[in-house]
């Protein structure tokens, strides 16, 4: 029964932990230091690990300086040094006084990087031993540096220079005779990162090769520190939202959406909503250009939305596909000749369904209505469905193409929007349009 109870207690305690942490974006600055001081001491360790950098900063922020002295001391390194930079860069120097001489100079080192780099992501303190130990003298090691809080998940064999010479399991030195040698155990095959590298290719690497951590080296190969598994999940959400609030037509925010200002989310939107609108005034002037052939066969402009959505749609599609092949490293530029093979052939079959649905609509009409188009009806269903296979195939190729000439020009990929595209194949569909309604219909 005690058992059960012990159970159902941690159930409840669990529910009530993630109703905090959902309750959490909600909550003021007062609230939120409140709650925080009110949780028992292990509760508030995984409520604090759990927040992104953001909100670490706010409420460490809002402590007394013993408080923030504690908790600031509590979070590994590479933490440390994200949440200092979400402090003003006046404070930055007041936090780092409040570590010791040590951590500091760490936490110093890891914010020379940029804040895309591999060496920003990394904890500089991680588990080592020498090749040339024995099991036993590696062991007892461990033992000192497990006392110091380092993790002994991963094992790294490191030369007396640093260099990174292979990997050794915990139960692989466990399970090994006491005078065997460290060298004679260790897997040299180890996956690494360059300390530049940019963290969504180091995600990248993490998801191809199935990783739970990765050692970050220099040039010379001296490891300088340990990404791990939770650290790159932040960096995939992280990218992930930034390509997705491109990707619908806006630049990406620089916080969430609740802590972004009214102003900022105004400058963020406006600037691609501007360039939009001026890219449907060529739109209109492309309809004002074929006023003539409106006005003597009215019904041409009832079909202008199915033409230019028909291709708007299929080159939002194209351009999906490719920026989210693009972001997981499955195509790159050398592959461009390629997919625009491909993506030919698609458009031709996509357009040529659905230029036949467009014809039978016609036909249906025609039967249904007659008269309705007059003795046009049937050259006005071959210039609809020519005109969708035309729109379909140039949807395609622009939305296909469209990434590689951003990353030729060493730009995000995820700026060729759904928007974006859509207005420029709305330009050149309404030209496929009328043009082949002036061979059809006016010949």
């Amino acid at each position: 029964m005690s058992t059960e109870s012990s159970v159902i207690d941690n159930l409840e305690k669990q529910e009530q932990f993630e109703q905090t942490l959902s309750d959490w974006p909600r909550l003021d600055s007062e609230r939120r230091i409140e709650l925080f001081r009110a949780l028992p001491l292990d509760e508030a360790e995984d409520l604090l690990d759990c927040m992104n950098a953001s909100d670490q900063a706010d409420l460490l922020r809002s402590m007394s300086v013993p408080e923030r002295r504690s908790w600031l001391r509590y979070l590994d390194l590479d933490d440390i040094a994200d949440v200092l930079a979400e402090v003003p860069e006046e404070d930055v120097e007041q936090w780092l006084d409040l570590l010791d001489a040590r951590t500091k100079d760490k936490v110093n080192a890891l914010l020379a990087y940029a804040e895309d780099d591999a060496g920003g992501l990394m904890n500089p303190r991680f588990a080592r031993v020498r090749p040339k130990m024995t099991v036993e003298a590696a062991i007892n090691y461990l033992h000192i540096q497990a006392q110091e809080n380092i993790s002994l998940e991963h094992v790294y064999v490191l030369d007396n220079e640093q260099h990174l010479l292979g990997e050794i399991g915990l139960n692989t030195l466990l399970a090994a005779s006491s005078d065997d040698v460290v060298e004679d155990l260790a897997d040299t095959n180890v996956i690494t990162c360059t300390e530049y590298m940019d963290q969504e290719e180091v995600s990248n690497l993490f998801a191809r090769y199935g990783l739970t951590a990765m050692p970050v080296v220099d040039e010379e190969g001296h490891m300088k520190g340990l990404i791990t598994a939770d650290d790159v999940v932040d960096v995939i959400l992280e990218e992930g939202t930034e390509d997705a609030q491109k990707y619908g037509g806006m630049e990406a925010l620089d916080e969430s959406y609740m802590r972004t200002g009214i102003f900022k989310l105004v400058q963020k939107r406006a600037g691609w909503l501007i360039m939009l609108l001026i890219g449907e005034m060529f739109t209109a002037s492309a309809m004002s250009r074929y006023e003539d052939q409106l006005n003597s066969i009215w019904f041409l402009a009832i079909f202008v939305p199915l033409i230019t959505s028909s291709g708007g749609n299929s080159g939002s599609q194209a351009s999906t596909l490719m920026v989210r092949a693009m972001a997981m490293g499955e195509i790159n530029l050398r592959d461009w000749w390629r997919v625009l093979w491909r993506e030919l052939r698609a458009g031709a079959i996509i357009g040529v369904i659905l230029g036949c649905v467009g014809v039978a609509r016609i036909l249906l009409w025609t039967y249904l209505f007659p008269g309705v188009y007059g003795d046009l009806w049937w050259p006005l269903a071959l210039t609809i469905g020519c005109s969708l296979v035309g729109v379909v195939v140039l949807g395609c190729l622009a939305g296909s193409m469209l990434p590689f000439i951003l990353r030729f020009c060493r730009l995000d990929p995820a700026s060729a929007s759904a928007p974006f595209v859509s207005t420029l194949v709305d330009v050149t569909g309404l030209i496929v349009y009328f043009t082949i309604a002036g061979w059809l219909l006016f010949s």
